[in-house]
């Protein structure tokens, strides 16, 4: 019998000249595609010249198709699994349907290509030897305030995805967070006809990209400094500056500035100690 292979294939993202020899094969050859948007991987098959069945395999019927993704490498088959571009299961679909075929011990293998995740990283100038994937931010509550907590006492380059809609707000909030200084590079529309690069401090970016944005966007924030003392300490530090006349808003800065700790996690315990929280 013939065992089934799963192909987890990345795809160009943007730019079609990226395609290559082994992606070509790969979809040409598949018994089926699982794609996140058969129309978009449809025109990706066009441009091949092939016809490979598709199924789609989405946030919302994930479970559902990897259940039918699994049936097809029990009969035998070949499948192929694209993302709309880059690689699946990268802030994408498909985590799930891999898990479940190393499960079921069929080979799984990969076709590398481009990735945004790692281009913009490359073209930011802040160093690769070790950096944090963050994916989009949530949208709201205390799962964003969290990540931007984590991220401003980051100290390794940090790579965000964000929509055209939300990078304004995104960078205002991590402007508040990890402050005004701290450089950060964006991409937009990487490899397609439009690419801009562009790299400046948090309070530059926040007033470049406030209008009308399009395009698909990366963002990477250059690593931060080590805290040099716990939070604990830093807020300590901002009471004595309090004592003897400092603002809570100044004694949070100075505190910041001087132990590495988030301005806004000392300024939130100042206003505890105030019952203002």
């Amino acid at each position: 019998m013939v065992e089934g292979r799963l192909i987890v294939c990345a795809t160009p993202i943007g730019n079609l000249a990226d395609v290559s020899d082994r992606l070509r094969s790969a979809l040409s050859e598949a018994d089926v595609i699982y794609a996140e948007d058969t129309r978009r991987t449809g025109k990706l098959l066009e441009a091949l010249g092939a016809s490979t069945p598709m199924r789609s395999m989405f946030e919302g019927n994930e479970a559902k198709r990897a259940e039918e993704l699994i049936a097809a490498l029990e009969n035998g088959q070949t499948v192929a699994l694209v993302t709309d571009a880059g690689m699946p299961a990268i802030s994408d679909p498909g985590a799930r349907a891999v898990a479940r075929a190393h499960l079921e011990g069929f080979a799984v293998s990969v076709v590398p290509g481009p990735s945004a995740v790692t281009s913009a990283l490359a073209l930011s100038g802040f160093g690769g030897d070790r950096f944090v994937f963050e994916g989009f931010l949530p949208r709201q509550g205390r799962d964003r305030a969290a990540r931007l907590e984590r991220i401003a006492s980051e100290d390794r380059p940090v790579v965000l995805f964000a929509s055209p809609n939300r990078v304004a707000a995104d960078l205002e909030d991590l402007m508040s967070l990890v402050g005004e200084r701290r450089r950060i590079a964006i991409t937009r529309e990487m490899t397609k006809l439009h690419e801009e690069v562009w790299v400046g401090t948090l309070e530059e970016a926040a007033e470049r990209w406030s209008g009308e944005i399009r395009g698909e966007i990366t963002i990477v924030v250059e690593a931060g400094e080590p805290a040099r003392m716990g939070e604990s300490q830093a807020v300590q530090l901002a009471r004595s500056m309090i004592a003897q006349g400092a603002t809570l808003s100044e004694a949070a800065r100075r505190a910041s500035e001087e132990s590495g700790v988030s301005r806004r996690a000392i300024y939130q315990m100042l206003l505890a100690d105030q019952g203002l929280s």
